[in-house]
């Protein structure tokens, strides 16, 4: 069995501040907004490496604005078709922000940028051919993480590679069923998380003609989700309790071994080792699998400029962070896997950066995940790349939730994302 057994604690990085401001040692020509959610403590290291550019570039300014993530997912699109949002944002919507996106063509080697960043680069173009709109910072992957500690105290066997969503059910029920715990698996409220179990059981996603479709596929996991729900393996705080689309995750439930098993993704390594550490044991495994394969989401954010008065600043900036230097301390130090695909190659020490040899193995599980999604459930990297995914993503998320209220049955839950569906498909 492939799992990874963590046991210390990364150095939470600086920066908890609602308003981070980065002035230059000199007056300032330029001030550049960079808007950030600080969900994953990342902003920390934002604020270095922003401080270190304004050092070679006095005549910037950077002021990092921490929001809360769903200001990010919903409040900046508003802001920016009133003219009135940032000059710099980290975005995980990101083809469907590209109408404001500054080209950094002009700014980076585009040569070496295509041949780097060339899998994600379509992301950003939202179907538009050419240019260059966007630093990938984060490769991402879902998967799950696991409490080992609670598997052991329960005495049950944690299931081994290629296990079903089914086997994983069972073993998490047992778990809480033995150990008394508040549930048995949770997932973050997000229809992208959802969206690779769901494909291992058949969704399909899109239709030959490229439009979205709700098929059986989804049905069936759709149904077990509600399912687990109503039974209580899986627990009624994150899907249930939250209205509308609105996101939320498990992080705090996990942190506490109120559950054993929490379906999440990679870029989140960093933040369960710093909030967990020798709590308890706790491992990333393969994703459960179904009988279309073991599907998970890539997936991941990046740091944009959008078209205003200060474009061809903000736009130096991004492309100076993904610069090779840059990008491989970027990706390094927030144990992310790399989209660049030199470092890929080259391989990243994530020890040096505070990472355990088995958070670093874990980030490898992740990208072996990824490696066998694209095989069995290619359709994953063309709802990523989709500029309207947000609309499968919102309306999963909305209407399930009210099946598991009760307040709609299951079949009138799916009636209604197809009509949120129709609405972008004609």
């Amino acid at each position: 069995m492939t799992f990874v057994r963590v046991f210390k604690t990364r150095a939470a990085l600086a920066g908890c501040v609602s308003i981070l401001a980065l002035a230059a040692t000199t007056a300032s020509a330029v001030e550049l907004d960079l808007m950030i959610s600080d969900v994953d403590a990342k902003a920390g290291l934002v604020a270095e490496m922003a401080e270190r550019y304004t050092a070679e570039n006095p005549d910037v300014t950077i002021n990092l604005n921490l929001v809360g993530y769903d200001v990010i997912r919903e409040q900046l699109p508003i802001q920016l078709e009133a003219g009135t949002g940032p000059d710099l944002a980290f975005v995980t919507n990101l083809g469907g922000l590209n109408p404001y996106y500054v080209d950094l063509t002009p700014y980076v080697d585009a040569e070496a940028w295509e041949a780097d960043y060339g899998a994600v680069l379509p992301w950003y173009r939202a179907g538009n051919p050419g240019g260059i709109y966007g630093f990938h910072t984060e490769m991402t992957v879902t998967g799950p993480y696991v409490n080992l500690t609670m598997f052991e105290e329960a005495g049950v066997e944690v299931p081994a590679p290629g296990a079903t969503w089914d086997d994983w059910a069972e073993a998490t029920q047992a778990v809480m069923d033995a150990t008394g715990s508040y549930a048995g698996m949770i997932m973050d409220r997000s229809g992208h998380r959802m969206a690779g179990p769901a494909m291992s059981y058949g969704a399909a996603y899109f239709d030959d003609a490229g439009n979205f479709i709700i098929d059986d596929g989804f049905r069936d996991f759709a149904q077990k989700m509600v399912d687990w729900h109503t039974s209580g393996l899986m627990p009624a705080d994150i899907w249930p309790a939250v209205s509308g689309s609105k996101y939320a995750n498990g992080n705090e439930m996990f942190f506490s071994e109120d559950v054993p098993f929490y379906m999440s993704g990679s870029w989140n390594t960093g933040n369960v080792q710093n909030n967990v550490g020798d709590a308890f044991d706790w491992a990333v495994v393969p994703v459960p699998c179904g009988p279309a394969g073991c599907g998970v989401m890539p997936g991941g954010a990046g740091l944009v400029a959008f078209m205003g008065d200060n474009d061809a600043e903000a736009a130096k900036f991004v492309a100076w962070m993904g610069e090779e230097e840059q990008a491989r301390e970027w990706y390094t130090k927030t144990f992310a896997i790399p989209a660049n695909a030199t470092l890929q190659a080259e391989g990243l020490d994530y020890a040096s950066a505070g990472a355990s040899e088995a958070v670093a193995a874990g980030l490898n599980a992740f990208t072996a995940m990824a490696a066998a999604a694209a095989q069995t459930t290619p359709q994953a990297y063309a709802l990523q790349g989709n500029p309207n995914n947000f609309v499968v993503f919102n309306a999963t998320v909305q209407y399930l939730s009210a099946a598991m209220n009760g307040e709609l049955t299951l079949d009138e839950a799916i009636e209604k994302i197809d009509e949120e569906l129709a609405a972008v498909n004609n």
